[in-house]
C-alpha cells in the first residue's frame, strides 16, 4: 500500500499528544548517509547536522536522483538553542543569501517533539482530505472569513479523466491560542477533535521561531527582543497552520509558473514528505528542487523580514510543482506554519544596526499594517506582486477553478 505507515487513521479516536518521552520511544535516529536525499555536493555551507530522526518518509517512493537541487544549508536547532556561533552565523548568512534553509530537529527536545507532532498531523491531514467535499466546502473561505478556512486551488487531470483536487485549509493561531479579542471561526469536528494537538504544535512552532528571531536580531545588530516584540502570541496576527494537499499531475510549466510567490509574513516552517517544492536560484534564476529531509523542516523568510531589514534579509521566490517520478502517483501533503507580524504592526524598516546603513529605496514609501499587507497580497490589489531583490515583480494571477 502506498504510504504504508502513514495511512488514514480512523476517526474519531484522537492521536496521542506526543511528549518527548513518547517521541524517544517511537522514533530512532539513523545516519545522515541513509536518508533518501540530502544536498551536500552543491551546498556551499557547512552541514552541521549529522543525524536525523526517522519518520514515515521511507514509506513513500524516494525523491528522484539526478535533478537540480537547491543549495540549502542544514542548521541544527540544538546548536541555535545553545548559542553555537557557527550555527548562528550560518543562519544569518542563509537568511541574507538564499532565504531558505533546513532546520535539523535532532538533538533538541523541542525540535524532536515538533517532528513527532508533524508526523501525527500528517495523519490528520489525510483524514481531513478524505472528508466529503460537501463537508469541507461548508468551511470555504468565501463563507467564513476573508482569509482563513478551506480553499479550492484547482486541480490536475487524472488518468481516469477526473480532476484531482488541490486544496488547503488555514487555521489561525488566535483561535488555537484562545484569543478572546475575536470570535472563533467554525471548524469541522475532525479538526476540533485534534484541537489540543494543533494548538501545541502551533506553540512549539512559535518557540522555534523565537529562537531564530533572536539570532536574526543579533546578526542585524538590533536590540534583543526587537523582532519578538512585533510577534507576540497574545496579540492578533495572521499566524496560522495550513494543511496543503496537491493531487498527482503531469508537469506543466505554464501552470506551475502561475503559483510563483514569496511568503507574506516573517518566517515559515514547512514539513513535507514528497518533492515538488522549487525555489528560483538567486544567482542563476534556475528553478531547483528542495527535497524533503526526514527529521528536518524547511524554513524560509517572508516579505515582512525584507521590509523590516530594508532588504538585508531575503524572501526568495518559490513555487510547487507536481512531485517528480517516482513520487508522481502520490497525493502530496505538506504542513505549514506561517508566522506574521501582529496585525497592527506597520511594515517598514526598523532602526538600528546594519539596517541604518542601507539606502532608502523608492518602493519603501508605501507603508501599511501587517493585516493590510496580508489581505492585499492574498485577495486584494497586490495579488501577483512579491518582494524580490529589494523590489517588486508582477506575475499572472492563479485562476480560480471549481473542481
Amino acid at each position: 500500500m502506498r504510504g504504508a505507515g502513514c495511512g488514514v487513521a480512523a476517526f474519531p479516536p484522537a492521536l496521542p499528544l506526543l511528549t518527548t518521552t513518547y517521541l524517544h520511544r517511537s522514533y530512532s535516529r539513523i545516519n545522515l548517509a541513509h536518508t533518501q536525499h540530502h544536498t551536500i555536493a552543491r551546498n556551499p555551507y557547512k552541514i552541521f547536522a549529522t543525524m536525523v530522526l526517522k519518520t514515515c518518509h521511507s514509506t513513500y517512493p524516494p525523491f528522484a536522483t539526478g535533478l537540480a537541487t537547491a543549495p540549502l544549508v542544514s542548521i541544527s536547532l540544538h546548536d541555535l538553542e545553545i548559542n553555537n556561533a557557527s550555527a548562528a552565523s550560518a543562519l544569518y548568512t542563509a537568511s541574507k543569501d538564499l532565504g531558505f534553509f533546513y532546520l535539523d530537529m535532532a538533538g533538541s527536545a523541542l525540535g524532536e517533539e515538533l517532528v513527532a507532532q508533524a508526523e501525527a498531523l500528517h495523519l490528520v491531514q489525510k483524514q481531513f482530505s478524505a472528508l466529503p467535499n460537501s463537508v469541507k466546502e461548508t468551511y470555504l473561505r468565501e463563507k467564513i472569513d476573508k482569509f482563513f478556512g478551506y480553499r479550492i486551488l484547482g486541480g490536475w487531470p487524472q488518468a481516469d479523466g477526473s480532476i484531482g483536487r488541490n486544496e488547503n485549509y488555514n487555521m489561525r493561531k488566535d483561535d488555537l491560542f484562545g484569543n478572546k479579542n475575536l470570535a472563533p471561526l467554525p471548524h469541522p469536528p475532525l479538526i476540533k477533535h485534534h484541537w489540543d494537538l494543533l494548538a501545541s504544535y502551533a506553540r512549539n512552532c512559535r518557540k522555534v521561531i523565537d529562537v531564530m528571531f533572536l539570532h536574526l536580531e543579533r546578526g542585524l545588530g538590533l536590540p534583543t527582543g526587537t523582532l519578538l516584540a512585533l510577534h507576540r502570541n497574545s496579540h492578533l496576527s495572521g499566524d496560522h497552520i495550513r494543511f496543503n494537499k496537491s493531487a498527482p499531475g503531469t508537469y506543466d510549466e505554464a501552470k506551475v509558473k502561475l503559483g510563483e510567490h514569496t511568503d507574506f509574513g516573517s518566517l515559515t516552517i514547512l514539513f513535507n514528505w514528497l518533492g515538488g517544492l522549487q525555489i528560483r536560484h538567486p544567482e542563476t534564476d534556475e528553478w531547483v528542487y528542495v527535497p524533503p529531509v526526514p527529521g528536518s523542516a524547511v524554513v524560509n523568510l517572508g516579505d515582512a523580514l525584507v521590509k523590516f531589514s530594508a532588504g538585508v534579509l531575503r524572501s526568495n521566490v518559490h513555487r510547487v510543482a507536481p512531485a517528480p517520478a517516482p513520487q508522481d502517483k502520490e497525493d502530496r501533503f505538506s504542513l505549514v506554519f506561517f508566522s506574521r507580524p501582529e496585525d497592527s504592526v506597520v511594515l517598514k524598516r526598523l532602526k538600528g544596526g546594519v539596517i541604518d546603513l542601507q539606502p532608502v529605496r523608492e518602493e519603501e514609501g508605501q507603508e501599511m499594517t501587517s493585516e493590510e499587507w496580508i489581505l492585499k497580497r492574498s485577495v486584494g490589489t497586490l495579488q501577483g506582486v512579491y518582494t524580490h531583490k529589494g523590489g517588486l515583480e508582477l506575475r499572472e494571477l492563479l485562476p480560480v477553478v471549481k473542481v
